[in-house]
């Protein structure tokens, strides 16, 4: 039962308030057919839209079912549209975009029904008004009287206790009229069906009573109802407020939104897609810097990791801080700062200052110390390096097994000396740095590292195999299978006599023709062997027991070679595709065991033997190893280190005095001289500078270590185990703290610091475009809101809740948001191709640019964010629209 008790409705219009209802007083019974007449502005429509909950009155009460209306709050009155009343308007407010099905259903969608109830309910409901065939049609594909019956229709489906008729036949001609009021007299048997109309013929045919407004009073009721015969006895208030509660309060689910949404977008494709377009150039512009960063970091990464092995970390016994070096050479800020006021030229210390960096940047490592504590794998090292290289200042001396033209040397090469004849020294330490050697002498001997996984991943066999004795090595040629003439030359196998000959022809300003190109055969290569020669091996004892450098006699040193050891040619490698770090030069590599091996017997050669037999005595004069050199020896004192010198190194220095006097050069002129020469050929005259000399070596103790770190972040650990341990160092206050050239680090480190930069500068200037896409989104969104706004009538005349309403624009950002991103980032993987056949034209880089996983699902997020962000302020203003204005709304 409907009771409305003294209902009173205000209007403020300007500076004065219109009374649409002063005081009605109506009960509705629960099944009869209600007709409301009166003239158009008497109150009629604003009865009934109080009646609907659309519209909320001003005085008084609407009781319904016995529970006064007083305390609803906005749920309570969604509801009670959504479940209690059914609406019929005169311009049948149904939504274009959606199928008579979809409109139909829209109450059962709000209410949560799940989608096989809804489509049953609401295909029953169509075929209960004569539309069981026009379920996918639109309603502009309908006529007059058929959109009345799917607004009637729509208004039956949630089996309201209310239907509400506003003017339902005002739009239809007579025929229609008659069926649309036979279907309303026909619902009114089981239910209460109010209608205003105007039309006082239809009301007195079909009605069961009439009521009459006039200036918002009724003037006249045909059967009004008795409340002391027909008042609800408690038992049935209470059976309707269950009623009630069963019907809860659901809203809709942001699915059903999404879909509300998404039809709606579809019948606005083109500009739909223009939105999402716009949206998507800020997405566009952030992903290609992403993809065009992601793909530097991953080319650097991969740089770093690929050239891990041509540039470790390396700690030298003798360490130099480059960093010193070059502030010393660069001046410091004081010194740019200052001013010379002397009004003269003055003359600036850079010499002086870089020798004294170098001097200050120069430290010592205490390598066996060093050593010691890399082997008992701190911070599990070993799992972060692929190797641990030890490096011994141990000659590797290499000769042609052939000495039939007297003894070849290979290693080290002596083909820099053959150009350096007729080349400068500025020439020849260029042509050593290009082939990347050092000293005077290009190595084409090089260590294979201790970790024999390492070869597999480096090198591929062309023929023959790895090594597996000490005394085997193998050819390394480049990925073209092709080995430098400087190798070959190294070698041996081209003859270096030829290099003179084209010296001179350049020297004569002749030109110099390419040589032919020469091939061999794998079993050309393979049959090779060479002499591994040690360097005290050179030495010879002599008559008077002191031991003499031989390398200059060639008998001698034939012999020697023939007597070395042999070693043998097993195969032929050429770099791996993952070798990025491959020499185009050709080299023979080598196992460490060689390197111990050569050690080894060094350690067993007689001249190291003698020389540890008598640390006091220098092997190489005989004489005592002087504690200190003086610089002012006198005649005298020179005539006796003679006399107690042997032999024909005695002999000789007593010759080169006597011929000095013969020249006129007086006895001081003589010690002066002789003294300033001593000096320098005693400098290294010590026990340990023999053994040097001689080629010894502790494996204890070594001249270098590269540590090879499995990537870079490896080597960032490695760097922590590193200062970790010179912190200990300093905490001890003694040993000395490790020193070390990270060549890579410094490099890469700060590339990436510089494409971090490029990057975060280049998104700042972007993401300008995603603000401007966000305002742009808020208005069109603001501007759907206007569109819809009779839309946003309907669905709350059918119980959607002010949340509802919000919900649908909200999804509506966020679908738009969701295609923005989508298309922004496919349209980057689309440009990402002609950009990197750009990239590999110009950097011969392949496949640089990339839209990372990630970072595109982000972006995809970030678009989403953002438009919902835009779309708050149009949802809720959307969300606050009046029902009642927005159902006026054309």
């Amino acid at each position: 039962m409907l009771e409305l008790k003294g209902i009173t409705k205000d209007y403020p219009s300007g500076d004065s308030v219109v009374h649409a209802l002063k005081g009605i007083s109506v009960t509705f019974r629960d099944k009869e057919f209600v007709s409301i007449l009166g003239q158009s502005g008497c109150g009629k429509t604003t009865l009934l839209n109080i009646v609907g909950g659309l519209d909320q009155y001003t005085k008084g009460d609407l009781v319904i079912n016995g529970r006064s209306t007083k305390s609803y709050l906005d749920r309570d009155w969604d509801t009670y549209r959504n479940h209690s009343v059914g609406f019929v308007f005169q311009s049948y407010n149904l939504i274009p975009h959606q199928t008579v099905l979809a409109n139909v259903e829209m109450a059962l969608l709000l209410s949560g029904t799940p989608k096989a109830e809804r489509r049953r309910r609401a295909e029953e409901a169509l075929r209960r008004v004569g539309l069981g065939e026009q379920l996918k049609k639109r309603p502009n594909q309908l006529s007059g009287g058929q959109m009345q019956r799917v607004a009637i229709a729509r208004a039956l489906v949630n089996d309201p206790e209310i239907i509400l008729a506003d003017e339902p036949t005002g739009a239809l001609d007579t025929d229609t009229s008659v069926e649309v009021m036979e279907i309303l007299k026909e619902l009114s048997r089981d239910r209460l069906v109010i209608m205003v109309t105007h039309n006082p013929q239809l009301a007195e045919e079909y009605s069961d009573r009439i009521v009459r407004i006039k200036d918002g009073l009724i003037t006249s009721d045909s059967d009004p109802v008795d409340p002391m015969r027909e008042r609800l006895t408690q038992e049935q208030i209470q059976a309707h407020a269950v009623a009630d509660a069963r019907k809860g309060k659901r809203s809709m689910s942001f699915r059903s939104a999404l879909s509300l949404s998404f039809t709606n977008l579809m019948t606005k494709k083109g500009r739909t897609f223009l939105t999402a377009f716009a949206g998507s150039i800020g997405i566009i512009g952030i992903a290609l810097i992403l993809s065009l960063s992601d793909g530097a970091q991953n080319y650097i990464t991969e740089t770093e990791e690929s050239t891990m092995g041509s540039y470790p970390l390396t700690i030298n016994a003798t360490s130099m801080d480059m960093a010193s070096m070059m502030t010393s050479m660069m001046g410091s800020s004081d010194e740019i700062s200052s001013a010379n006021t002397s009004g003269a030229i003055e003359s600036k210390d850079l010499v002086t200052d870089m020798v004294s960096g170098v001097a200050n940047g120069a430290t010592e490592n205490d390598m066996e110390a060093i050593k010691a504590w890399l082997e008992t794998n701190p911070g599990d090292i070993q799992s972060l390096v692929t190797d641990i290289e030890y490096g011994y200042d141990t000659p590797l001396n290499v000769y042609a097994s052939d000495t039939s033209d007297g003894a070849v040397q290979v290693n080290p090469a002596t083909v820099l000396d053959s150009l350096g004849i007729a080349m400068g020294d500025t020439q020849t330490e260029m042509l050593t740095s290009m082939s990347g050697g050092g000293g005077t002498a290009y190595d084409v001997w090089t260590a294979l590292l201790p970790n024999r996984d390492t070869w597999e991943r480096d090198y591929d066999v062309v023929a023959g195999r790895m090594p597996e004795a000490w005394n085997e090595v193998v050819i390394y040629v480049d990925r073209n299978d092709r080995i430098s003439d400087y190798t070959l030359y190294a070698l041996g196998l081209m003859d270096q006599s030829e290099l003179r000959g084209m010296m001179a022809d350049v020297i004569a300003g002749e030109r110099v023709e390419a040589s032919e190109t020469t091939t061999y055969t794998y079993d050309d290569l393979m049959s090779l062997t060479f002499k591994l020669l040690p360097e005290s091996a050179k030495y010879a004892e002599q008559a008077d027991g002191t031991w003499a450098d031989m390398s200059e006699d060639d008998a001698y040193m034939r012999e020697a070679v023939d007597a070395a050891a042999e070693v043998r040619v097993v195969g032929i490698v050429r770099p791996s595709e993952d070798n990025a770090s491959g020499s185009n030069w050709g080299a023979v590599l080598y196992t460490p065991e060689l390197m111990e091996h050569l050690i080894d017997e060094v350690d067993a050669s007689p001249a190291v033997q003698a020389q540890e037999a008598d640390p006091t005595t220098d092997i190489f004069t005989g004489l005592t190893f002087p504690d200190d050199v003086s610089l002012n020896l006198s005649m005298e004192e020179i005539e006796a280190m003679i006399a107690q010198m042997s032999g024909d190194q005695g002999a000789q220095l007593q010759s080169y005095v006597d011929g000095l006097r013969e020249d006129g050069m007086s006895d001081e002129d003589i010690a002066a001289a002789f003294s300033e020469q001593m000096a320098v050929q005693t400098d290294n005259a010590t026990y340990e500078g023999n053994l040097e000399i001689l080629g010894k070596a502790d494996l204890d103790d070594p001249a270098s270590i590269n540590i090879y770190p499995i990537n870079f972040e490896a080597k960032e650990q490695i760097d922590a185990l590193i200062d970790e341990y010179n912190e200990q160092i300093r905490s001890a206050g003694e040993g000395t703290e490790i020193q070390y050239t990270d060549i890579v680090g410094m490099l890469m480190s700060s590339v990436t610091d510089i494409v971090n930069a490029l990057t975060y500068i280049l998104i700042a200037f972007v993401a300008i475009s995603l603000v401007v896409s966000s305002i742009m989104i808020g208005i069109i969104t603001y501007i759907s809101v206007l569109e819809r706004t009779k839309e946003i009538g309907i669905l709350r005349a059918i119980g959607a809740s002010k949340r509802d309403v919000s919900r649908i624009f909200t999804a509506e950002t966020f679908i738009i948001g969701l295609v923005s991103g989508a298309l922004g980032v496919g349209i980057t993987v689309a440009l990402d191709i002609p950009v990197n056949m750009i990239i590999y034209q110009v950097a011969g880089v392949e496949n640089l640019a990339a839209v990372p996983l990630g970072p595109g699902i982000a972006l995809v997020v970030i678009s989403v964010v953002l438009s919902l962000a835009a779309g708050l302020a149009p949802s809720r203003m959307a969300a606050k629209k009046d029902p009642v204005t927005a159902l006026r709304t054309e």
